[in-house]
Order: C-alpha cells, then structure tokens, then sequence
C-alpha cells in the first residue's frame, strides 16, 4: 500500500497513544512479569479494603453499571489518560524518568487522581494515585495501553466483587 500522508498520521497516532497492541509481543505482551506481579498485589489491597472500609464500599447495581465499571471506564480511562495524555507527555519530555517512573507517566497519575477527586471522597480518589503509575508504568514498558486496560478492568472487577460480597455478609 501507498504511504500518504493520512496513513502516515493514523500510524503515529497509533504509535503514539499506545493503541496497538504491544510492538514486537503482540498477544504475548499480556504474559508479563510486571503485569503478573501487579495483578497479584491487588489480593492483599482488596483484603485489606473490605476489612477496613467494609459496607462503606459501594458496588455496581445492575449490569450496566457492572458493563460500565468493568469494561467501558476502563477503556476510556486508559486511552485517555495512558494513551492520549501520557502519549503525548511522553513525546514532549523526550521519556526522561522521574525516580523509578517517566515524568509523563508522574503527571499523568497526578491528572488521573485528581480527576477522581472530583468525583469520589479524596480517601478514594487518592486511592487510585498507585494503581495509575502502575498502569503507566506498564503502558512505559509495553508501549500499549491494553495490558494496561486489562489490568485495570481486572482491579475495578475485583473491587466491585469484594464491595458486593461484604454488603451481602454484612446485610
């Protein structure tokens, strides 16, 4: 096919974003190490969310509510947030690191966690600052947002899960 320069755009935006797949891993970017261990530390979060925060934890009601946390947000968060926003902050800071994470990865978390600020109590929405360098840090590594889109709709899954089966013990 003829590279023009509509095709030449869509493939730097793709590049960019993050929106492929993971480059040279493809479906084999989901077996990852850092992936595995991220997914595992949530366990203990969960345990220790609904041993401390108990009924208070709210859980969807309804299966759209369930499609939307679960599947819907997750996407739009991460191509937002890890795909368009870190994308684009990691083209204009070159990549560089802030400690152990890049600067976009740093000042998209900061964007993901006061976005939730407004729309959550600020112990929940600081709540999320971990988890969103850990998405970031995953989309950094595998140069895709879909590990981390996975990842994230797994955490909001398990947390929806834990807050339905400590409201119907407690209730």
């Amino acid at each position: 096919m003829k590279s023009t320069p509509l095709r030449r755009g869509l493939a730097r935006i793709t590049d960019q974003w993050g929106l492929a797949l993971p480059p040279d891993r493809g479906w084999r970017g989901f077996i990852d190490t850092h992936l595995a261990l991220a997914a595992a530390a949530a366990l203990p979060v969960l345990w220790v969310l609904s041993t401390v925060f108990g009924p208070a934890m709210h859980a969807p009601a309804g299966w759209p509510a369930w499609a939307s946390f679960v599947l819907a947000q997750p996407v739009l968060e991460e191509l937002v947030f890890r795909g368009i926003l870190q994308g684009e902050l990691l083209q204009w800071t070159g990549g560089r690191q802030a400690g152990p994470v890049t600067q976009a990865n740093l000042w998209t978390s900061l964007a993901f966690t006061v976005a939730h600020l407004l729309v959550q109590p600020p112990a929940w929405a600081l709540a999320v600052a971990v988890p969103s360098l850990v998405f970031g840090h995953l989309r950094d590594r595998l140069r895709s947002i879909w590990p981390a889109v996975v990842l994230h709709g797994g955490y909001n899954l398990g947390f929806a899960l834990v807050a339905t089966w400590v409201r119907s013990s407690s209730g």
